[in-house]
């Protein structure tokens, strides 16, 4: 009981962290040191709010790169729709609508309008 006691206070403190206490004194047990903060500790240990978790670098990167490949599949089904738009309803909605896009995205980026799109 002595030993329980003197891992709570510890981990009450602030010395060490729950998962630190359980390496430094060996305990195998995954939840052992958390059984015994509930039971004996004086702070609130009963919360069942799992805590959020990071992301690896490596996972996010992956995860990034997915919906990337997503995008652009996602914009390649749109051009196509654009395409077949076009020759069904004979229309030119790329020709039509392409160079204002252009233009205020130039705008956006501070750029000079280009001259040819003006016109």
């Amino acid at each position: 009981m002595a030993f329980k006691l003197q891992v709570v206070d510890e981990v009450e403190k602030g010395y060490l962290t729950w998962k630190q206490s359980q390496k430094k004194y060996g305990i195998q047990g995954r939840s052992t040191v958390l059984v015994w903060l509930r039971k004996h500790g004086t702070l609130d240990w009963t919360s069942k709010i799992p805590m959020k978790k990071k992301v690896p670098p490596k996972t996010y990167i992956s995860q990034l790169e997915a919906k990337i490949k997503r995008l652009e599949a996602e914009k390649e089904i749109l051009n196509r729709a654009i395409d077949i738009a076009d020759d069904m309803f004979g229309t030119d909605i790329r020709k039509k609508y392409l160079p204002l896009s252009q233009q205020a995205s130039d705008k956006q980026q501070g750029k000079e309008p280009n001259t040819l799109l003006d016109k």
